[in-house]
């Protein structure tokens, strides 16, 4: 078998898993990471290549010749080239509908980028049988010679599958990721079409370099959302980051955008979401409690650095250890959030692999890795939560944050039961205006009263900050009732995304969707 073909046959692989790999941060970049975009990105792609095979297989015995093979190549390099300039205003009337919530629009845009991925991926279908019918020469050889074919071809797919995420897109994003397999797969079957019938049969082609060149600097206009006030965007392996300004105030948004990560404002430090609701964990303990007796926190989900920046504003000489998982959210909160305080230890790390070598114990932990809409399986678990119990203090506190729906609250009590296996205590309290609720484990038992005689405690000091008493003061108001009885989640059965799923179908076809309409 021909060196060439097998160059071919790898390059192709690798194309294949590469388009699927960007394409999967493509859409991530507006309609998320939840696991149904992922389903349905990787069943379609299937289906795709199930019909390349197809089609390869009987295209190969009708026309069993390299020129054929090489220029199914080239046209399918040359329509994964068109996929990110096609897309790009597809995708931003995407990120527009989202934003908005337009049902109607996310749904047709999300169908419209799989046309587009239909003839490219199809075509790289074909590949494999083809190859296997140009290099049987005999009969006794077809085990041996799919065998071999089939494995260079996952090798390449093996590749495909790392390269784009740990190299391409950080560097170069999503759209020019497509561009340069393209270029790859492109340059690749031009050179092997030339080995095997000399220079002159590809010359027909030679337009197609020059369109994937001339696309790679003009056809893109470098921005992946064009979000009022984005003063910010990058792509890390991780995530699709987003800066927005408004008002002097700074929100980080990653992929889809529906969640804030992060806020920033040059003066102010409220911003009554589940940030500042951290602060008050120590605070169910028995009273008095004193700011003062907080040393040491950690932050799992960092981000860029709200909570460490209240928290260092709230309890004098405090220590803080950040796990953040993606280094590129840590650059840009240090560059547009201020996140630079001598007291935070910034780690970039997977938070619970963290958390469980971390030599200290901590008075307060907080536990906000969401990757909308899920909350990280591996930190919802009994084996978890038995880490975060054995680096607490005497009087720590875990604290979590926990989405809803408007009235589901079933991640809430599976979360709660699940924490209570370890934790002798719970407090619940809902965020106002928001589907977020925060979870308190004490590593004493202790009561909701607490909560309120520590704040009556401290009201009268003058030199308690206004945003602990703030903070404190909403969380009394609206404190809930743990409910019992959900399911308890460990490492080996923790249906975190089923059940978050379940609450998002449900929400988009309930009332309050049609309200927000």
């Amino acid at each position: 078998m021909r060196k060439s073909l097998i160059v071919a046959v790898f390059v192709s692989g690798f194309s294949s898993l590469a388009v699927e790999m960007a394409a999967s941060r493509l859409l991530g970049n507006v309609f998320g990471t939840s696991n149904l975009v992922w389903a349905s990105i990787i069943g379609l792609i299937l289906i795709y290549l199930a019909l390349g095979y197809f089609l390869g297989g009987y295209w190969a015995d009708r026309s069993p010749r390299t020129s054929t093979f090489y220029q199914i190549l080239i046209w399918a390099a040359v329509m994964i080239a068109l996929v990110p300039v096609i897309s790009q205003p597809v995708m931003k009337i995407a990120a527009n509908a989202f934003d908005q919530l337009q049902l109607g629009i996310l749904f047709g845009s999300f169908s419209a980028v799989f046309v587009l991925l239909f003839i490219p991926i199809t075509l790289l279908g074909t590949a494999s049988p083809f190859a296997i019918k140009l290099g049987v020469s005999q009969s006794d050889q077809v085990g041996r010679i799919s065998g071999k074919i089939y494995a260079i071809s996952t090798l390449g797919s093996f590749i495909g599958t790392f390269v784009p995420v740990l190299l391409f897109i950080p560097l170069i994003g999503t759209y020019k990721t497509f561009i340069l397999t393209s270029f790859v797969l492109l340059v690749t079957s031009l050179i092997c079409f030339a080995i095997n019938d000399g220079f002159r049969s590809i010359i027909p082609y030679l337009w197609a370099p020059v369109l994937v060149i001339a696309l790679w600097f003009w056809g893109l206009n470098g921005q992946i959302k064009a979000t009022a006030g984005q003063i910010y965007e990058t792509e890390s392996a991780y995530n699709y980051i987003q800066v927005l300004e408004q008002d002097e105030y700074r929100f980080l948004r990653l992929n889809e955008g529906q969640g804030v990560h992060s806020v920033y404002h040059p003066t102010r430090v409220n911003y009554y979401g589940s940030w500042e609701q951290v602060l008050v964990g120590p605070f169910f303990n028995s009273a008095p409690y004193s700011p003062d007796q907080v040393k040491r926190i950690a932050i799992v989900g960092l981000a860029a650095g709200t909570t460490a920046r209240q928290a260092a504003l709230v309890f004098d000489n405090v220590t803080m250890d950040g796990y953040e998982i993606d280094p590129k959210i840590v650059e840009v909160g240090q560059k547009y959030f201020d996140m630079n305080e001598p007291n935070l230890n910034i780690f970039v790390q997977d938070g619970r692999w963290g958390l469980s070598q971390s030599p200290y114990q901590y008075d307060i932990i907080s536990v906000d890795a969401y990757r909308p809409p899920y909350i990280p399986y591996h930190m919802t678990t009994q084996e978890f939560f038995r880490i975060a119990k054995d680096h607490l203090t005497e009087q720590g506190v875990l604290v979590i944050n926990v989405g809803r729906g408007p009235s589901d609250r079933r991640l809430i009590d599976a979360l709660g039961s699940t924490i209570l296996s370890v934790f002798p205590s719970i407090h619940v309290v809902d965020i106002p205006d928001t589907y977020n609720s925060i979870i308190y484990a004490t590593n004493q038992p202790t009561s909701d009263e607490n909560l309120q005689a520590n704040l009556a405690n401290l009201s009268g000091d003058a030199n308690i900050p206004d945003l602990l008493l703030e903070s404190m003061s909403l969380a009394a108001q609206n404190l809930q009732t743990p409910h019992s009885g959900g399911k308890v989640f460990t490492d080996d059965l923790a249906p975190i995304e089923w059940i978050t799923n379940t609450m998002v179908v449900d929400f988009l076809f309930s009332d309050e969707m049609a309200d927000l309409k």
